[in-house]
C-alpha cells in the first residue's frame, strides 16, 4: 500500500500544472493563462473578487450572491471581453459600473433581480455586441436605456415582469440584428419603439399575452427577414396589413387560436421560404391560400386541427421542397391540392388516420424515393392494412386497395318541386362510391352550395339542398355534383315558387269598397286625365288639317285661269227679232 501511494505522489507531481496568469489569481477561483480567463463561479461570492490580473479577457461569476455592481469594482480590468454576472442576486446596477470596460463584447446578466435599468447603465460600451438581461424583474424600459449601445447586435430581455416599453428605448441600437421577447406582461406592441431597429433581422415574440398584431406594429421593419410568435394564447386572427411593409424570408405563427390560414396577411410576402402555422385550431386548407408565396420551399402544418385540404390548396407553391402536415385529422392527401409534386423532397403525415385507397396512391408510387423524415405514415382504414406503412405495402396492394369507383347517383327519379313563396324546399341526392364522393349543388344562379356554404340554400347531411323562406327568384333548375378521385355523376332538380296570394281583405271593408265604386265608376283623377287626353287630341287633329291647307294652298295659289265664253241667242219669229235686238253676244270669265 505504500509503494502505491508513492508511486501516486509521484504522479502527481509529475503532471503539468495550469499556469496562473500573470497577476496571480484569486482566492476561490481558478485561472487559465491560455485563454486569460478566470472562472468563479458557485463560490458563494458576494462582490466582485480582489485580485483579479489586468490583463483578464472572460471573467465568470455566475452563480454566486452578488447584490450590488458599483463604479470601480471592474475599473481594473480594461482588457476584459466577456463577463457573466449570471444568476446572481444583483438587484441594482449603478450607472457607470462597466464605464472603464471599453473591450467588452459579451455582458450578461441574466436570472438576477434588476427591476429597473437607470440611464448610463451602459455608458462608454461602444463594443458591446450582446447583452442579455432575461430573467429579471424588469417592468419598464424607459428612454435612452439602451442609446450608447451602438455595435450591439443580440438583445435579450425575455422572462421579465415587462409591461411598457417607452417609445425610445430602443434608440441608438442602430446596429442589432436580433431581439427576444418572451413570458412579459406585455398587451401590446408599440410600432414606434420597435421602429428606431432599422438594422433588425430577427424577432422572437414568444408567450405573450397580445391579442392582436396591428397594422402599425412592423411597418418600419424594412430590414426584418426572420419573426417568430410563438405561444399567443389570445391571438386568435393575423389581420390582413399587419405585415405590411415586411419583406421576411421566414415566419412563425405557433401555439395560438387562429382558427384559418392568413393568406391576405401573407398575400404581399413574396420572399417568403419557410412558414410555420403549426399548433393552430386551424381546420381546413382553402383553395389557394398560398398562391403568392411562389418562394416557398417549407411548409409547416403540424399538430392543427386539419381535416380538410381542397383541391388546389397548394397552389401556386412552385418550389415546395418540405411539407409538414404531421399529427393532424386528415384522411387523404390528394395529388390534385398541389401546384406539382414534382418539386416535393420530404413529406410528413404521419400520426394521420389516413385511408389508403386511390388517393393516396401518388405517395404510395413515390414511396421508395420519397423522404418521410424518418417517421413513416401508416394506414387507419381499410382493416385488411391498418397499421401497415406506406413504404412497406407490397406492389400487388396497389391493385387491391389503391382502386376507385366512380360515383353514382341512387334514386335519378326526376324531382319537379312547385311551392308557394315562403315555403321550405328540399332535394335529394344520395351517391355511393369508392371513396366516398362528396356532394355539392349548383343553383340556377351558378352559385355552389357545399357544406360550408351560408344562406337560405344549404347542403344538409347525406346529400340533401334545403333552400329556406323560397322565393320567385329562386326558380329553376338545380345540379347536384357528386364527385371523387376517380370521375364525378350529376343530377338536376327543378324548382317553380309561385309568389304569395293577395291578402282577403275584411267584409266590411271590402263591401264600402264595392259600394264606392258602383257610386263614383270614375274618379276625379281618372276624369281630368281624360278630358286633357281628349283635348290635346283634337287640337292636335285640328292643327294637322290647318296645316295640310296651308301648304296646298301654297302649291296652287300662284295659277290663273282665263277663258271666254261666246253666247249666241236663239232667233225668236216675231216683232222682237224685226226689230233688230237679236244677235251673238260675249263675255270674259275668270277663274281663280
Amino acid at each position: 500500500m505504500t509503494c502505491w501511494l508513492c508511486v501516486l505522489s509521484l504522479q502527481l507531481l509529475l503532471l503539468p500544472a495550469t499556469p496562473p496568469l500573470a497577476g496571480g489569481c484569486p482566492a476561490r477561483c481558478e485561472c487559465t493563462t491560455q485563454t486569460r480567463t478566470v472562472a468563479c463561479p458557485r463560490r458563494r461570492l458576494t462582490s466582485v473578487p480582489d485580485g483579479i490580473p489586468a490583463e483578464t479577457r472572460l471573467l465568470e461569476l455566475s452563480r454566486n450572491r452578488i447584490r450590488c455592481l458599483n463604479p470601480g469594482d471592474l475599473a481594473s480590468l480594461p482588457l476584459l471581453e466577456e463577463l457573466d454576472l449570471s444568476e446572481n442576486m444583483i438587484a441594482h446596477v449603478e450607472p457607470g459600473a462597466f464605464a472603464n470596460l471599453p473591450c467588452l463584447r459579451i455582458l450578461r446578466l441574466r436570472g438576477n433581480l434588476l427591476k429597473l435599468i437607470p440611464p448610463g447603465v451602459f455608458t462608454r460600451l461602444d463594443n458591446l455586441t450582446l447583452l442579455d438581461l432575461s430573467e429579471n424583474k424588469l417592468v419598464i424600459l424607459l428612454d435612452y436605456t439602451f442609446q450608447d449601445l451602438r455595435s450591439l447586435r443580440r438583445l435579450e430581455v425575455g422572462d421579465n415582469d415587462l409591461v411598457f416599453i417607452s417609445r425610445r428605448a430602443f434608440a441608438g441600437l442602430l446596429a442589432l440584428e436580433e431581439l427576444t421577447l418572451e413570458r412579459c406582461n406585455l398587451t401590446a406592441l408599440s410600432g414606434e419603439s420597435l421602429g428606431h431597429l432599422r438594422g433588425l433581422g430577427t424577432l422572437r415574440l414568444r408567450h405573450l399575452a397580445i391579442a392582436a398584431l396591428e397594422d402599425q406594429n412592423f411597418r418600419r421593419l424594412s430590414g426584418l427577414l426572420h419573426l417568430e410568435i410563438d405561444n399567443w394564447p389570445l391571438l386568435e386572427e393575423v389581420a390582413p396589413g399587419s405585415l405590411q411593409g415586411l419583406n421576411l424570408t421566414s415566419l412563425s405563427v405557433t401555439h395560438t387560436n387562429i382558427t384559418a390560414v392568413p393568406a391576405a396577411a401573407l398575400r404581399h410576402q413574396a420572399h417568403l421560404t419557410c412558414l410555420n402555422l403549426s399548433h393552430n385550431p386551424i381546420s381546413t386548407v382553402p383553395r389557394g391560400s398560398f398562391r403568392d408565396l411562389v418562394r416557398l420551399r417549407e411548409l409547416h402544418l403540424a399538430g392543427a386541427l386539419l381535416a380538410v385540404v381542397e383541391p388546389q390548396a397548394f397552389l401556386g407553391l412552385r418550389q415546395i421542397r418540405l411539407l409538414n402536415l404531421s399529427n393532424n385529422l386528415l384522411s387523404t392527401l390528394e395529388e390534385s391540392t398541389f401546384h406539382s409534386v414534382n418539386t416535393l423532397e420530404t413529406l410528413r403525415v404521419d400520426g394521420n388516420p389516413l385511408a389508403c385507397d386511390c388517393r393516396l396512391l401518388w405517395i404510395v408510387q413515390r414511396r421508395k424515393t420519397l423522404n418521410f423524415d424518418g417517421r413513416l405514415p401508416a394506414c387507419a382504414s381499410p382493416a385488411e392494412v391498418r397499421g401497415d406503412a406506406l413504404r412497406n405495402l407490397p406492389d400487388s396492394a396497389l391493385f387491391e386497395y389503391f382502386v376507385c369507383r366512380k360515383p353514382k347517383i341512387r334514386e335519378r327519379r326526376l324531382q319537379q318541386v312547385t311551392a308557394t313563396a315562403g315555403e321550405d324546399v328540399r332535394f335529394q341526392c344520395r351517391a355511393e362510391g369508392e371513396p366516398t364522393p362528396t356532394v355539392a349543388w349548383v343553383t340556377p344562379q351558378h352559385r355552389a352550395v357545399t357544406a360550408a356554404s351560408a344562406g337560405r340554400a344549404r347542403l344538409l347531411p347525406g346529400g340533401t339542398l334545403e333552400i329556406r323562406d323560397a322565393r320567385p327568384q329562386d326558380s329553376g333548375t338545380y345540379t347536384c355534383v357528386a364527385s371523387n378521385a376517380g370521375g364525378n355523376d350529376t343530377y338536376f332538380a327543378t324548382l317553380t315558387v309561385q309568389p304569395e296570394p293577395a291578402a282577403n281583405p275584411t267584409p266590411g271593408e271590402g263591401h264600402n269598397e264595392t259600394l264606392a265604386a258602383a257610386r263614383f265608376p270614375l274618379d276625379l283623377t281618372t276624369i281630368l286625365v281624360s278630358t286633357a287626353m281628349g283635348c290635346i287630341t283634337f287640337l292636335g287633329v285640328v292643327l294637322f288639317c290647318f296645316l295640310l291647307l296651308f301648304v296646298w294652298s301654297r302649291g296652287r295659289g300662284q295659277h290663273k285661269n282665263n277663258f271666254s265664253v261666246e253666247y249666241s241667242f236663239r232667233k225668236v219669229d216675231g216683232p222682237a227679232a224685226a226689230s233688230g235686238q237679236g244677235g251673238a253676244r260675249k263675255f270674259n270669265m275668270k277663274m281663280i
